[in-house]
């Protein structure tokens, strides 16, 4: 174990933002986002019939908790899924919620208009979840180094069978 690790508990790949609080798998990050936004959502829907200040809230806070929270080498799912839990959950929590539409064109406008009214929420969170991302990539990056040189690591499978020989002669 590295000075370094020994000082915060936990290596590097494994940790959040904060050094002393191990991540997240990427599959409960983005679980932590959806329910967030899912909850945010469906009080809006039942409160003014579309989207609103409390998912707004909820949602932005959930994708940047769900960034900062996830391990350091799973940041790619919680950096690209602001856009896609809006794909999904709007239709789903309208279509289950929303008072149903006689034809296609009304269910399209029942789904579409919601859709568009979170754009400036999506965008919000997509720049805040880029931007948190690419800092801790840049941040933790010193530190993974840093820590690979204080324990004489070389890069996960190959520093642990650098050290390993065969009983065999070499061959010349």
């Amino acid at each position: 174990m590295s000075t370094r690790e020994a000082r915060t508990g936990w290596p590097v790949r494994e940790r959040s933002a904060l050094p002393t609080v191990l991540g997240i798998p990427p599959l409960a990050a983005v679980g932590v986002a959806a329910a967030l936004t899912a909850l945010g959502l469906v009080i809006d829907v039942l409160r003014i019939g579309g989207v609103g200040i409390v998912f707004s809230i909820a949602y932005v806070l959930g994708c940047v908790l769900a960034v900062g929270w996830v391990r350091r080498r799973n940041l790619f799912a919680p950096m690209v899924q602001p856009p896609l839990l809006l794909l999904v959950l709007i239709p789903a929590v309208v279509l289950l919620l929303g008072r149903p539409a006689p034809g296609l064109a009304e269910t399209a406008l029942l789904i579409g208009a919601p859709l568009v009214n979170a754009f400036p929420s999506m965008a919000i969170a997509t720049a805040a979840t880029l931007l948190i991302g690419l800092g801790r990539i840049a941040v933790q990056r010193v530190d993974v180094e840093e820590d690979e040189r204080l324990s004489g690591r070389r890069g996960g499978d190959a520093a642990r069978g650098a050290g390993r020989t065969s009983g065999s002669p070499r061959r010349s």
